[in-house]
C-alpha cells in the first residue's frame, strides 16, 4: 500500500482562484482564510495528521474491521488511539461553533481539511463527521436544557452522535418507521423500536454515544408528518446508568470495514429507552434534516476523497510497473504509463478528481457566504446556488468515484483484484456513498422536483448566468486550449438547457417519464458542472503562466487536465441528453411480467 500524500498543490489552487475563497475572507471571523499564511499552515498540518496518523491505520482498519460481542463494539487497533490524537489536537471540532468551545472555522477551509482525513482512512471519519452534524443539529433546534448538557461535550469530542433513520421495514421511506416515543409524566418519553444502518452506533471512541432517533408520539399523524425527533444517550448524564438502549449487531460489509455499521434495539430490555424531545413535536424531520444536509455535502467529498486517494494508487503502479514495448518504438519493455491507453486512464481519473474537487469548494465557499454575508440578497442568491448544487454534487460525485476508482483497479491489472494490492479498497469503500444520505435516485427526484419545477428554474438560469461569463472569457482568449473548452462547454450548455427546459415543460403533464430519466439528468447535470469548474481552471492556470506566477509544471499540468476534461468528458453530457429527452416513455414501457 503506497502511502498516502495530500495534493496540497491542487486544493491550495481549487481554494484560492475557484472556490469566491476572497468574499468567503471578507465575512466576520474568518482569519483563518484571509490570512493565506495561516490557511497554508493548517491545511499542511492536517495532510500531516492524514498522512501520519489515519493513513497507517487505513488497510488495518479495512482487514481487521470492527468486532461485536455482547459487551459492545471494538473498534480496529489503533482507532480508539487515533481518536484520542485527533480529539486532542482539535480536529474534531474545527467547524463547530465557537460559542459551544469550536473553533468555528469557514466551511470552505474545513471541506479541504476533511477530504484529507476521508483520503487517509475513511471509515475512521465516520465517527466526527456524525458527531459534527448532531452537535450543529442540536445546537439549531433542541432547547437550552439539552443544548447546554450535550453540544458542549460533543465540540470537545467527549461523546459522539449517531443519526439513527432507517429502520428495517422503512428504508428510503422515513414516513413508514414505526418507532414509538412515550410521553412519561416526568416530561421525557421512552422509546421503544429498532433502528439499522446506524454508523458508529457503538464503539470504543468515546466514554458516551448521543443518538439523535426519529419516532413516532402517539396521536402524530401518519407519514412523514407525524416523526418527531429526540435525543437517546446510550449512557444517562444524570445518573450514570445505561440506558435501555442495546447494540445487538453489527453488519458485514463489501467496505468500510473499519467502521461499525449497527443495529439498535430502543427498549431492549422492556421499559424503553429514556429521551428528550428535540424541537417541535411532528417536526423532527426538519431539525433531522440539519445533519442530513451536511452528511450528504460530506458524501459528495468521499467521492472526491476516494477518487484522489485510487488515482495516487494508480500513478504510483503504472510509473513502476514495467510491461510490454511502445507501440511503433524498438524500445526494450517500459513502465505500463508510457502505454496511450494507461495515459488515456490516468488522466480520466486525475481530471475528474480535479473537477469533483473545484465543485465542491466551490459550493462549501457559497455555505459560508449563504449562511453569513451581511447582506441579505447575497445570502439568498447563494443559498439557492447552494440548493441547487447538493443532489447535483452529491449524485455526479459518488457516481464518479465509483467509476474513478474501479479504474484504478484496471490500470493494476491483475494485481488489482488481488486484496493484497490494496487497489480494491477505495472502490469498495467508496460503493456505498451513491447510497446512503439519499440514494442517486433520491437526488435526482430532488433535482427535479424541489430544485427545478418548485422554482420555475429561476436557480438553474441564475447559475446558468455565470456559465456564460465563463464562455465569454473562453472565447475572448486566443489560446488554443480555451478555444477547445469552450467548443465543448457551449455544446454541453446548450443541449442542458433545451433538455432542462423540456423536463420543466414535460413534469407538470406526467412527472413519471420525467423522473425515469432525472438521474442520466443529474449525470449531465455534473458533468457539466464540474466542465464549467475546469474551464475556470485553465483559465486561471493560462493567466498565472502569463504573469510568472506559480510552479510551471503544475500549471501546465492543470490546462492538460482541463482540455482533456473539455474533450473527453463533456461530450458524454451529449449522448445523456438525448436519453433525457426521449428515453422516458422507454422506461416505463415494459409491463410488470419480468422475465
Amino acid at each position: 500500500m503506497i502511502p498516502y500524500i495530500a495534493p496540497l498543490e491542487d486544493m491550495e489552487f481549487a481554494l484560492a482562484e475557484l472556490s469566491e475563497i476572497d468574499r468567503v475572507a471578507e465575512l466576520p471571523d474568518s482569519d483563518s482564510v484571509s490570512d493565506r499564511d495561516l490557511m497554508v499552515a493548517i491545511l499542511d498540518q492536517a495532510a500531516r495528521f492524514a498522512g501520519e496518523v489515519l493513513a497507517p491505520l487505513n488497510q488495518v482498519g479495512d482487514r481487521v474491521g470492527a468486532r461485536w460481542t455482547e459487551n459492545g463494539v471494538t473498534t480496529p487497533p489503533g482507532f480508539a488511539d487515533a481518536y484520542r490524537q485527533f480529539t486532542e489536537a482539535g480536529w474534531n471540532n474545527i467547524a463547530l461553533p465557537v460559542q459551544y468551545g469550536g473553533q468555528g472555522l469557514p466551511g470552505l477551509l474545513c471541506v479541504a481539511v476533511q477530504e484529507m482525513f476521508t483520503s487517509a482512512n475513511k471509515a475512521f471519519c465516520y465517527c466526527s463527521g456524525l458527531t459534527e452534524a448532531g452537535a450543529i443539529a442540536l445546537a439549531s433546534s433542541a432547547d437550552e436544557a439539552v443544548k447546554s448538557e450535550y453540544v458542549p461535550k460533543l465540540v470537545a469530542g467527549q461523546w459522539s452522535a449517531t443519526m439513527n433513520l432507517t429502520e428495517p421495514q422503512a428504508g428510503s421511506d422515513v414516513g413508514g418507521l414505526t418507532t414509538r416515543a412515550l410521553l412519561q409524566p416526568d416530561g421525557t418519553y421512552r422509546i421503544h423500536g429498532q433502528k439499522i444502518f446506524i454508523s458508529y452506533g457503538d464503539h470504543d471512541f468515546t466514554e458516551n454515544i448521543v443518538h439523535l432517533v426519529l419516532a413516532r408520539i402517539s396521536g402524530s399523524p401518519a407519514g412523514s408528518r407525524g416523526i418527531s425527533l429526540f435525543v437517546v444517550p446510550k449512557i444517562l448524564p444524570q445518573t450514570g446508568a445505561r440506558n435501555d438502549v442495546r447494540c445487538t449487531g453489527i453488519e458485514h460489509k463489501l467496505g468500510n470495514h473499519g467502521s461499525p455499521t449497527c443495529t439498535l434495539v430502543f427498549g431492549a430490555d422492556g421499559g424503553g429507552a429514556q429521551g428528550w424531545l428535540v424541537g417541535s413535536e411532528n417536526k423532527g424531520l426538519q431539525a433531522m434534516f440539519v445533519m442530513v444536509n451536511a452528511a450528504r455535502m460530506k458524501v459528495g467529498q468521499e467521492g472526491t476523497a476516494m477518487s484522489e486517494r485510487a488515482y495516487q494508487q494508480a500513478l504510483a503502479y503504472a510509473r513502476e510497473r514495467i510491461q510490454g514495448k511502445l507501440a511503433g518504438s524498438g524500445e526494450d519493455s517500459v513502465a505500463i504509463i508510457r502505454h496511450p491507453d494507461v495515459r488515456r486512464m490516468l488522466m480520466m481519473m486525475r481530471s475528474q478528481t480535479e473537477a469533483m474537487r473545484a465543485v465542491g469548494y466551490l459550493i462549501a465557499g457559497a455555505r459560508d457566504l449563504a449562511a453569513r454575508h451581511p447582506d441579505s440578497d447575497v445570502r439568498r442568491e447563494r443559498q439557492a446556488f447552494v440548493d441547487l448544487m447538493i443532489p447535483i454534487f452529491k449524485g455526479w460525485a459518488t457516481e464518479t468515484g465509483i467509476e474513478v476508482t474501479s479504474l484504478s483497479i484496471q490500470i493494476h491489472g491483475g494485481i488489482g483484484y488481488i486484496e493484497e494490492s490494496g487497489a480494491s479498497q477505495p472502490l469498495r469503500d467508496v460503493r456505498v456513498s451513491a447510497i446512503y444520505e439519499g440514494t442517486t435516485s433520491i437526488q435526482a427526484h430532488d433535482l427535479v422536483e424541489r430544485k427545478l419545477v418548485r422554482d420555475g428554474g429561476a436557480a438553474l438560469r441564475a447559475w446558468l448566468s455565470e456559465v456564460h461569463r465563463t464562455l465569454h472569457q473562453l472565447r475572448e482568449s486566443k489560446e488554443s486550449e480555451h478555444l477547445e473548452s469552450a467548443r465543448y462547454l457551449v455544446q454541453a450548455v446548450s443541449r442542458l438547457e433545451h433538455v432542462c427546459a423540456k423536463v420543466l415543460a414535460d413534469y407538470a403533464r406526467d412527472p413519471l417519464p420525467v423522473l425515469a430519466v432525472s438521474v442520466p439528468l443529474l449525470r449531465m447535470f455534473g458533468l457539466v458542472v464540474g466542465g464549467w469548474q475546469m474551464a475556470r481552471a485553465g483559465l486561471a492556470a493560462r493567466r498565472k503562466l502569463a504573469e510568472g506566477i506559480g510552479n510551471v509544471p503544475f500549471l501546465r499540468a492543470k490546462i492538460a487536465s482541463a482540455t482533456f476534461y473539455a474533450v473527453h468528458v463533456l461530450p458524454q453530457a451529449m449522448a445523456l441528453s438525448v436519453v433525457v429527452e426521449h428515453g422516458g416513455s422507454a422506461a416505463l414501457s415494459s409491463d410488470d411480467l419480468w422475465r
